[in-house]
């Protein structure tokens, strides 16, 4: 049986480069492929200076959080500016950007609207745009949030009520609930209408004028972003109830299973499957795929392999070869011309992979080095590499990044917003 065909847990014990591991112990409850990122560096007092989820802004800069204040950090390392928020940021979550100069993120149970513009003079940077205090009200757990220029709308997924779409100056356009009642028949939901709810943050597809979002059932809904009506559900529940859903902006939608470690495509306008394949063991149910302008879906697995597949379903795998030690733990990263994607895989001491029954388990005792790379999977060409320890470290110890305990997702983030040059050759040649 392939490990592509299993189930996955993965129990991948990490520590940090530089100094002694953090105290907290994984609760390995949460899904079955948990996993613990590396630290590179650990901050000297007790409670780590961690960063949340980033976004690397059209501007270059790296929008992040740490607890209740804002960072936008230049390329370089260095910090740009901070602004206090009042609220604790959530730390899976990015925050997201229009095209108006407002960036928006999630703090508690609310949404905050940052306007850029105002950061420096006097008028106030943050609001709360939806929340208890807003006209809007609001007080229950967001699960996630997206914007569309193309209606000039936010979405907002709010657990257990319902997924609400506000134009950005605040007007509701509409909400809707997994459960639609039309002509006498019931759509989503279809086992149970019992505690099933939107589980996913919803996802846009620009060129299809999509949403996509999944419930607590295992099935998928594409919306349009002007009306609540459904244009189709597709059931994945046979094979689990957590999926991943990346738009490809090419007339398809890509699922994945993380637990099953399986990539399916689907035709954006109909939901039917066009193909389905398989990647190796995946390291936690939030690791997504990307997709370039080429049409290509990749996705790093901890078999220390990046899986790319054409939008026929064509794999590829990168590198060619690889050390039976790596491993690629987090989500890969797209450059800033879209063709080609920047990974990490991490070389790690003691690394043991076990088939028990239906599932494969990975352990590790510490890491040793991490490699970047720049590719483009469509020609199969790489264009920089760049390691940690090695040529990288300057960009932590000589930066503002020194006060913070940075994980593999940070690094690369400042890897992706730090080599834009190679972004214009790319452009040249392509």
């Amino acid at each position: 049986m392939s490990i592509q065909s299993l189930s996955v847990i993965i129990i991948l014990l990490l520590h940090e480069f530089e100094s002694a591991a953090v105290s907290q112990s994984p609760d390995f409850q949460k899904f079955p492929g948990y996993m613990r990122p590396f630290i590179a560096q650990e901050f000297v007092r007790k409670t780590a200076y961690r960063l949340s989820k980033p976004l690397i802004g059209d501007d270059g800069r790296i929008y992040t959080c740490f607890e209740r204040n804002l960072f936008a950090f230049e390329s370089n390392g260095s910090i740009a500016w901070v602004i206090p928020l009042n609220y604790t940021c959530n730390m899976e979550i990015a925050p997201v950007c229009d095209d108006k100069g407002k960036m928006y993120l999630i703090a508690e149970n609310r949404v905050l609207k940052i306007k850029l513009q105002n950061i420096g003079n006097s008028e106030s940077a943050a609001e709360v745009f939806f929340g208890p205090e807003s006209t809007m009200g609001g007080s229950d757990e967001i699960v996630g949030l997206s914007i569309s220029m193309l209606s000039s709308s936010i979405f907002i997924n709010i657990k257990n009520r319902g997924l609400f779409a506000y134009l950005l100056h605040g007007q509701l356009l509409w909400s809707a609930g997994p459960v639609l009642y039309r002509f006498g028949y019931r759509q989503g939901c279809k086992r149970s209408v019992t505690d099933c709810y939107f589980t996913s943050g919803p996802v846009i597809d620009q060129c299809e004028a999509s949403i996509y979002i999944s419930n607590s059932e295992g099935e998928i809904y594409s919306l349009s972003l002007f009306n609540p009506h459904f244009k189709w559900i597709q059931d994945f529940s046979a094979f689990d109830k957590q999926l991943v859903i990346t738009p490809g902006n090419n007339g398809r939608v890509y699922v994945t299973i993380p637990v099953r470690a399986l990539v399916f495509a689907l035709d954006a306008s109909t939901g039917n499957i066009l193909w389905q394949n398989g990647v190796g063991p995946l390291s936690t149910a939030e690791c997504s795929p990307v997709v370039d302008s080429n049409g290509w879906i990749s996705i790093g697995s901890l078999d220390g392999f990046l899986y790319s597949y054409s939008p026929t379903g064509v794999l590829k795998k990168f590198p060619k070869e690889t050390s039976l030690d790596s491993v690629i733990q987090v989500s890969p990263l797209l450059d800033c011309s879209g063709y080609a994607v920047y990974f990490s895989q991490v070389e790690m001491d003691g690394k043991i992979s076990r088939i028990i029954g239906e599932y494969t388990y990975v352990s590790a005792m510490k890491p040793i080095n991490a490699v970047f790379t720049m590719l483009v999977p469509a020609i199969g060409a790489i264009y920089w590499k760049g390691n940690y320890p090695g040529q990288l470290s300057s960009l932590l110890l000589g930066s503002d990044l020194h006060h913070f305990a940075l994980d593999e997702r940070i690094l690369l983030a400042f890897v992706a917003a730090t080599s834009e040059i190679y972004s214009f050759l790319i452009c040249d040649f392509l």
